[in-house]
């Protein structure tokens, strides 16, 4: 299949028997020259572990299909998170994948979106990464999430199609 062709689902689909698809998604990448940093309301986010009960009940809170895209259970390093009312408004990590890349995490609760909060706590995480020498990746499937880190100054390099395969031939398919 050409390149092209590899991310698009319903091509796969045609050579593969797919039982569920994420994506397509553009992955995106920065480096310590590349970073643009958020300075107005830096300062207000806080550092969480990844088991706090606040970053849980955030979790909990956000639709499944937010919670799932967003990753955010998976991370490995502190959540970033930002507050609204006392409550988690948005939150950001990363998980340490091989090669020293970190896929960063980003969600912000639906009623609160369009704020800038997940620039805010998205910057402290991919800052966070970038101190602890590894490179920050950002897999993106919807126009705001690709804006915010293009305002962070990741660059768009490559695309993602996640698929999980029918376990047993034909199984799924209509016959």
């Amino acid at each position: 299949m050409p390149v092209t062709e590899v991310v698009n689902a319903e091509r796969l689909r045609t050579v593969l028997s797919v039982a569920e698809v994420r994506g397509p998604a553009v992955l995106a990448y920065s480096s310590v020259e590349l970073f643009r940093p958020v300075t107005v309301g830096a300062k207000a986010f806080e550092r969480l572990p990844p088991e706090d009960a606040a970053l849980g009940e955030f979790l909990s809170s956000a639709g499944e299909a937010d919670r799932d895209e967003s990753g955010l259970d998976e991370i490995t390093s502190s959540a970033f998170v930002v507050r609204s009312a006392g409550a988690v408004a948005s939150a950001a990590g990363y998980r340490v994948w091989p090669n020293r890349t970190a896929h960063v995490s980003v969600l912000t609760a639906s009623d609160r979106r369009g704020r800038g909060l997940a620039r805010v706590a998205a910057s402290a995480a991919v800052e966070h990464a970038l101190g602890q020498g590894l490179v920050p990746q950002w897999r993106a499937r919807t126009t705001e999430s690709r804006r915010v880190a293009a305002a962070l100054g990741l660059r768009e390099l490559g695309a993602q199609l996640s698929f999980r395969l029918n376990s047993q031939p034909g199984e799924g398919q209509s016959r």
